[in-house]
């Protein structure tokens, strides 16, 4: 009898201990979940700050460019009136004349009704490539000077085609030496130190640092971990210019437009502005960009533009500038 009940009691005992570690196992359980929900919520709270001040970043770019828009707008308003105005006098002036009263060979009285050119800069963004090569080829032909925007490879092809640049009388600017955003834009020291290699690499080169600059995605770009108006601050210390545009040939885009379509989308805007900076890109997989080009400078000269390389008495046409700056 004795040992029935020391046998029921260890029994009991041993039940006992599972139901503890059935306890154990389900509180245990319980507590990891909840952890893990609550570092879930917490790197959802995280991800919803950092959009909102993506947000707000954009919609500051937005505003930006948009007053940007605005401006060049009520700009040229401006200018087309007082253009009508001369060209209304000019006319007036035209109807008092005859052909005795003009010189033969003498054109002023004619050119004094012509507008003021337009003025056109074709640059180039993230060569290098063999296309850049046949873009140089198409603008020795042309006698058509350009600016690119070259990020930094160093090989002896590209190192060729940095001197052929300057040697041909192009501007070079800087790109970026990576052209990696996420390494470019991950501090205000990593961009210095990019944008510093770059130019010493290309004075090694060439001979020349250059002085202009485009920011890869240009200076509203939304990718940057570091405030745009802090690294535009820090490239005005450097004695640098930096260039976005105002008008696009659409090349950077995923949309597979034609070269007939790369000329419109350039020509419809070209006319809206005295000055454009246009954007287009010599990358290796740009081909159409280069059979565009052609057609391009044609129409352009058709237009009556002046086209020419960016230097130093370019006016920069920029989206966003740094607070205290003009």
């Amino acid at each position: 009898m004795e040992g029935k009940t020391t046998n029921g009691l260890r029994e009991q005992q041993v039940r006992r201990k599972r139901v503890n570690k059935l306890k154990m196992s389900i509180l245990t359980g319980a507590g990891i979940w909840v952890l893990i929900l609550s570092v879930l919520v917490f790197a959802l709270l995280v991800k919803l700050i950092l959009l909102e001040n993506k947000l707000d970043k954009l919609e500051d770019a937005i505003v930006s460019f948009e007053k940007f828009v605005e401006e060049q707008k009520e700009y040229n308003d401006d200018l087309q009136k007082a253009k009508d105005t001369d060209t209304i006098e000019s006319d007036e002036s035209e109807k008092n004349l005859t052909k005795e009263d003009v010189p033969e060979g003498n054109t002023h009285a004619k050119e004094t009704q012509k507008s003021e050119t337009r003025k056109v800069y074709l640059t180039f963004d993230d060569g290098p490539s063999e296309n850049t090569s046949k873009i140089l080829d198409i603008l020795k032909e042309r006698n058509i000077k350009a600016t690119f925007f070259v990020v930094g490879i160093d090989d002896e092809q590209s190192r060729a085609l940095y001197q052929r640049i300057v040697a041909e009388g192009h501007t070079l600017g800087m790109h970026s030496f990576s052209h990696k955003y996420d390494l470019i834009y991950k501090s205000k020291e990593a961009f210095a130190e990019d944008m510093s290699h770059l130019q010493s690499y290309l004075e090694e080169v060439t001979g020349v640092a250059p002085k202009v600059m485009r920011f890869p995605g240009g200076s509203s770009n939304q990718v940057s971990n570091v405030d745009m108006q802090e690294l535009i601050q820090y490239v005005n210390e450097q004695g640098v210019t930096y260039f976005d545009w105002n008008v696009a040939s659409g090349d950077a885009t995923n949309h597979p437009y034609t070269k007939e379509e790369l000329v419109q989308n350039v020509m419809d805007d070209v006319v809206r502005y005295e000055t454009s900076v246009v954007l287009m890109h010599d990358a290796s997989d740009k081909a159409t960009t280069v059979e565009a080009l052609v057609p391009m400078i044609d129409q352009l000269r058709e237009l009556g533009a002046e086209i020419l390389p960016i230097d130093e008495t370019t006016k920069p046409i920029q989206h966003i500038q740094a607070d205290g700056t003009e």
